[in-house]
């Protein structure tokens, strides 16, 4: 017999997981409340690039994966993953999206199905949040009557060598036969799995990650904003101490940081830390602090290097080369670049961008989208490359810009060339 599994969110994070599984014998209801995007996914057409258009095909002509808008297609699962978003609201955590996805699951709950939390949040959420929802619109106890796990997401947009079934699936239950039901699962899809020993340790291990990622970000952020005024190339010394080969990991300065992980990750632990017991997670807020000044010192950079030029940023003509918040991919969640094109527009800069990934939006008024032709780079007062997607054309940017401030260290510099 076919095990059903629904999962509760087709963006970056469940279309993958949702394929992988129709792909692995799962049938596969991919559940989402954006009408407009469960019709694409009908038709064969991938929004997420980590996602090909023909491997969505090929699950949908053999009928092991459909994708719905209506809630009675969760009917009679047999595993359920929750794979919402968990954004932050003036600081706090919003789970209306986890809880709406539990309320859902909870009508349908049947016993012996599992359901698995995969969305990122603050140690307890699975135990205190969710399984208390499954268990009010179900009456089936967590542990006793259906089983309950949670697996963090390990999604990283664009990359071609640790992808969803490659990355290691950290896994954990609320107690040992809701372990072995997620591990289970999860080993038929990916190659390896990592057992943790509680959901409470999932989760802080999933926020410790994007955390870690953040404050080393943040210090190599605030390291290059210091670094041209003591006269040292920020860049020359990443080269030279990445050749440590312990004690030593390898993060760039950029415009800031974007995505979903990130932004906000962090600041579910710094949240959940105060909340607790009264204490501030301070290199948290500090990291966040710095990572939020980027886009401003960019523009402020951006401005002195047009100044030398005799040339203000109040109507000049400034090309931006790329959106997304990560190069080869089309998200555009908390890009660094969306603050940035603000600022130029605001500021009476005629802005426009070249992104070959991103075909939708975002809507920012005064922001007009260009090929990055010879002619517009020549045109262009300054090049500002935000996101350093491969499909760029280094070579001729350098040969045909007349000034570009590089984000992303792509260009060798030159007269013409200025790096973060």
């Amino acid at each position: 017999m076919t095990t059903k599994l629904v999962v509760i969110g087709q963006g970056y994070v469940g279309l993958p997981l949702a394929v992988a599984a129709a792909e692995g014998g799962f049938h596969v209801v991919g559940y989402d409340i954006d009408e407009r995007r469960v019709d694409k996914l009908a038709a064969g057409d991938s929004y997420v690039g980590d996602v090909a258009a023909e491997r969505l095909r090929a699950i949908l002509d053999r009928g092991t994966y459909r994708p719905s808008i209506d809630p009675d297609d969760l009917d009679g699962f047999d595993i359920a993953v929750i794979t919402v978003p968990t954004p932050l609201h003036e600081g706090v955590p919003d789970l209306s999206y986890i809880e709406s996805a539990g309320e859902a699951l909870a009508s349908r709950l049947r016993p012996g199905a599992t359901v698995i939390l995969e969305s990122t949040s603050y140690p307890g959420t699975t135990e205190e949040v969710l399984a208390p929802l499954l268990h009010k619109g179900s009456d089936l106890a967590p542990g006793v009557d259906f089983h309950l796990g949670y697996s963090p997401e390990r999604i990283d947009p664009g990359n071609a060598r640790w992808t969803f079934e490659t990355t290691p699936k950290v896994v954990s239950g609320v107690d040992a036969a809701s372990l072995e039901r997620v591990r289970a699962f999860y080993a038929t899809i990916v190659e390896e799995v990592v057992v943790a020993p509680s959901p409470r340790v999932a989760e802080l291990a999933k926020v410790l990650e994007n955390t870690f990622r953040h404050v080393n970000i943040a210090l190599v952020n605030e390291l290059a904003t210091h670094a041209e005024h003591i006269g040292v190339d920020v860049w020359d010394a990443l080269e030279i101490a990445s050749t440590k080969p312990f004690g030593f990991m390898r993060f760039t300065p950029g415009p800031g940081v974007g995505g979903h992980c990130l932004p906000v990750d962090p600041l579910y632990l710094s949240w959940k830390v105060e909340r607790t017991h009264g204490k501030r997670f301070r290199l948290v807020e500090l990291a966040d602090e710095l990572n939020n000044q980027m886009p401003e010192y960019v523009v402020r950079r951006l401005t002195r290097g047009l100044d030398r030029r005799r040339q203000t940023v109040t109507g000049s003509r400034i090309l931006m080369l790329g959106l997304a918040y990560k190069a080869n991919t089309g998200d555009v969640r908390e890009s660094p670049a969306l603050p940035i094109a603000r600022m130029l527009i605001e500021a009476g800069a005629a802005v426009r961008v070249a992104d070959p990934h991103v075909t939708e939006g975002p809507d920012i008024p005064g922001l007009t989208r260009v090929e990055p032709t010879p002619e517009e780079l020549a045109a262009a007062h300054a090049v500002l490359i935000t996101t350093d997607h491969d499909a760029f054309d280094y070579a001729a940017v350098a040969a045909h810009a007349r000034y570009v401030f590089d984000c992303r260290h792509r260009i060798p510099p030159a007269e013409h060339i200025e790096s973060l």
